[in-house]
């Protein structure tokens, strides 16, 4: 007998079960003759999945049908072979699309934004988390000229400052536009999209106004039962200051910088902050960035087994042309420090996912949306770049062969041209010294 105990328990639904109850050979006897009969729309054979939860890899085929996962498992058997498709993975991983927790994604209304659709189908990231782009005043076109236009997936954490982040910093200057009743009521009418709060506390974009920007962000946070992410830098202020605002689920983006707020001491080992902020329970992000991933950092975290919770890029304007590129040319940092693909892979796809509280994302289930990555892990010699524009040079790289959404395959597409500012503004955004910061 079939069972589905998401379904029963009131979850999204996943993942059918056998019930216990169906003798052992009569559920095999069940499961071959059901999964011989059943027609599929596409089939990603001979490749490696990667079982994010367990963060093991399985020699197994994926079968697609209406845009769902349908089973997954050892030579499935294809009922209609001549009019399926089959896809070979010979070669390849196989993985719950990524999940990007740090991104902007506001083209065109904002100095950030990049375009999410023909960056995802070249490298495999199938649901975008942008963090704080729009503001209260901003999000209502976000909404409808970006996310509900997207064949990717768009999530928002709203930044406090009404206005976001059209401009490159300083937007919690003025008073009257960290407006909380405006951002509270604009998370109410969108909670589908909205999953969080942002906030910059770094030198330039408080602004000699203190600790209000955490403040009003904590006091959202609190109003709506929403995490904080809180974005580090260049003090003031300080992360002692900024400790006590932070609760459990909330994140700490930036979490490897090399810059005044850096959670490492100079002899690589973890300051007292560190500890500070795992037992208060606050989720570590990476946010590569264009200036806030140092190796040094990230290299010391790893030797002391502290680790991001969560791997993402950062993405924006700027860092797309220098030394972020994408998600997996991130991810290929941390497979250069020693982790395994699979532990990696995780903290790209089913860490954020828990973490927004969609837990039909990064896995790879029956009945889950068929969110799926193709990648080669590809031999040669190449050169991974910091903030510091510090080098390493790494022999394997994580490249995406195919990205597909709801099943259905995206087409890679030309992205538009850099915003005049890109090139202007690059010394200054890069931060490889302490003098400017960040996004």
């Amino acid at each position: 007998m079939l069972t589905d105990n998401n379904t029963s328990q009131g979850k999204k639904p996943c993942q059918l079960h056998w019930s216990r109850r169906s003798p052992p050979a009569f559920s095999h006897f069940l499961h071959f003759f059901l999964f011989s009969f059943i027609e599929y729309d596409t089939v990603i054979k001979n490749g490696t999945v990667i079982d994010t939860e367990k963060q093991v890899e399985v020699k197994a085929d994926v079968a697609i049908r209406d845009g769902k996962v349908a089973a997954i498992g050892p030579d499935l058997a294809i009922a209609n072979a001549s009019t399926c498709r089959i896809i070979d993975a010979t070669g390849q991983y196989v993985s719950p699309g990524l999940i990007d927790m740090h991104t902007h994604v506001y083209w065109g209304s904002t100095y950030w934004g990049i375009e999410a659709e023909p960056i995802g189908a070249s490298t495999g990231v199938t649901t975008w988390v942008d963090a704080g782009s729009a503001g209260a005043y901003t999000f209502p076109g976000f909404r409808r000229h970006i996310i509900d236009r997207a064949q990717v997936r768009i999530f928002s954490l709203l930044h406090v400052s009404a206005l976001g982040l059209t401009g490159r910093t300083f937007e919690l200057t003025h008073d009257e536009m960290v407006d909380v009743d405006m951002a509270a009521a604009t998370i109410e009418a969108n909670r589908d999209r909205i999953k969080g709060i942002k906030v910059r506390m770094d030198r330039d974009a408080t602004n000699n106004t203190g600790l209000r920007g955490i403040q009003r962000a904590r006091e959202l946070g609190d109003r709506t039962g929403l995490p904080v992410m809180i974005h580090i830098g260049l003090a003031p202020p300080h992360m002692a200051d900024l400790l006590p605002y932070l609760k459990k689920g909330d994140i700490l983006t930036h979490c490897c910088t090399g810059l005044s707020n850096r959670l490492v001491d100079d002899n690589g080992g973890l300051l007292p902050i560190y500890q500070q902020l795992k037992e208060q329970g606050v989720v570590l992000d990476l946010g590569h960035g264009t200036g806030s991933f140092n190796f040094s950092s990230a290299e010391a975290m790893a030797r002391n087994d502290a680790l991001p919770d969560v791997l993402s890029s950062d993405l924006h304007q700027i860092s797309r042309s220098v030394n972020v590129y994408d998600l997996p040319t991130t991810l290929s940092k941390y497979l250069y420090m020693g982790l395994p693909l699979a532990q990696v892979i995780a903290k790209a796809t089913y860490a954020p996912a828990q973490i927004l509280n969609e837990p039909q994302l990064g896995v790879l289930k029956a009945g889950c949306p068929a969110d799926i990555a193709c990648f080669k892990l590809e031999e040669g010699s190449y050169t991974l770049r910091d903030a510091a524009n510090v080098e390493r040079t790494t022999n394997k790289m994580l490249v995406n062969t195919l990205t597909m959404v709801n099943g259905a395959i995206l087409t890679p597409s030309k992205e538009s041209a850099p915003h005049p500012w890109v090139v202007r503004d690059l010394a200054t955004v890069a931060a490889m010294a302490e003098r400017e910061e960040c996004c």
